[in-house]
């Protein structure tokens, strides 16, 4: 037979995802709600099994607060504040990641008016539309550059507004290496965040020594021939190809472990998304891959004891954005031990003064001018304390000080 993507890349990678914990969906038996693509079904019963007490007329109320939130004209930042929300009824379990219902599906259409796509791939938590991959067969020369293409001229249609809004975090690939050599993303599997204007991919190169023995279920041969049978692939399960293009270090089934497996999927919700406002607008930014491991790095390192140290990065490596990432990792990491931290952003240049004060005032912190050092000293000595509040609702602020006269330094103090 001839191979596609469909059984070079996307089957396999649908399987793969099945053995990182997500169970195949069907859609020839599924009901969903057209307007938001939510599985509506799975969302009530994984609401009301999240939250204790929660009633079905409440479990629908959320899901019409949901319809509506999607509608805004904003990125999808008032949806994502209520979905890593913690506290009052919450849309997914972040304390026990596992008690969240996840699915794979395949071919969901994404239908407003007359128009419409379907992404190869879609993950679904608590029956939410998250995430989703996109993929083309190897060698395949324009593949990835026309999807971006499509992709950008999807998104900036408003009649895809709620779906845009949905979705988290979008997989671009073509199952072959990264070329280096290459100024333009043509080979390779990538990884971005929505936008409505043009979506910026990254590479993702992972860094840990990942356990696939814990990670990776068995293969099932049941869940394999359901899939196959639901897709019409079953002449292609015995061939050497299929075979080779199911492992798990194929670039796409690599980058699938590496950003969805579950407790990766958790720590990419809750800390790896940040709403900037740029010139242009705002914009949905999402960690580099250099900056997801330093943060795991640093917690490492904490975990083991270690109370001081120094992370290089090299210039243009996002050390300002670093910084308020694990602003919002670090607040939660030590508010999980009864810890009321405080950060200080410190600088030595009025140049950079300005500049990280822009860059922390765009991606929402407040800031305040310290003018001395004697008001620079009351803050570190400041025993005030603040009651705990969800992270979407966290005050925090910049503040500066004179130190002498030339050097800045730039503070970061979150209230919790």
């Amino acid at each position: 037979m001839k191979f596609n993507e469909d059984s070079r890349v996307k089957i396999p990678s649908i399987l793969h995802l099945a053995r990182l914990g997500y169970d195949y969906l069907s859609l020839k038996n599924a009901t969903w709600d057209k307007d938001t693509n939510i599985f509506t079904n799975i969302f009530l019963n994984s609401v009301l099994n999240i939250n204790e007490g929660l009633t079905e007329d409440d479990a629908g109320r959320l899901l019409e607060e949901i319809s509506l939130l999607l509608d805004n004209e904003d990125l999808g930042k008032a949806f994502y504040e209520r979905l890593v929300e913690r506290s009052g009824v919450r849309l997914v379990d972040f304390e026990n990641f596992e008690n969240n219902t996840f699915h794979v599906v395949t071919e969901l259409t994404y239908k407003k008016d007359d128009e419409e796509f379907r992404p190869d791939i879609t993950l679904l938590i608590n029956g939410m539309p998250l995430v989703f991959i996109e993929v083309k067969k190897p060698n395949n020369q324009d593949g990835i550059l026309k999807e971006k293409n499509r992709i950008n001229t999807r998104f900036q249609n408003k009649k895809f507004r709620k779906f845009v809004n949905i979705t988290q975090l979008m997989v671009f690939s073509n199952n072959m290496e990264y070329d280096d050599g290459s100024p333009l993303p043509i080979e390779g599997a990538f990884y971005a965040a929505p936008s409505y204007q043009e979506p910026i991919f990254n590479y993702f190169r992972e860094e840990e020594e990942l356990d696939l023995n814990q990670l990776l279920k068995p293969e099932d041969d049941e869940i394999e021939n359901l899939v196959l049978k639901d897709n019409n692939l079953v002449v292609i399960k015995h061939l050497p190809e299929f075979a080779t293009n199911k492992k798990p270090d194929t670039p796409t089934n690599r980058i699938c472990t590496s950003l969805f497996s579950k407790g990766r999927l958790a720590f990419l919700l809750q800390y790896s998304i940040a709403y900037v406002h740029e010139e242009g607008g705002l914009e949905k930014h999402i960690m580099r891959y250099p900056q997801l491991f330093a943060t795991k790095a640093i917690e490492r390192k904490l975990n083991g004891g270690v109370r001081k140290g120094i992370i290089w990065h090299t210039q243009g490596s996002g050390k300002t954005a670093l910084a308020f990432f694990n602003v919002k990792f670090l607040t939660d990491y030590y508010n999980r031990q009864g810890i009321v931290p405080k950060f200080y952003f410190i600088v030595d240049r009025l140049d950079l003064l300005i500049q990280v004060s822009k860059e922390f005032k765009s991606r929402g912190l407040m800031v305040q001018n310290v003018n001395s050092r004697d008001e620079f000293a009351r803050t570190i000595k400041s025993k005030r304390r603040w009651r705990t509040i969800p992270e979407s609702r966290k005050s925090q602020w910049l503040t500066s000080r004179n130190l002498r006269t030339t050097r800045m330094w730039c503070v970061i103090r979150i209230t919790t």
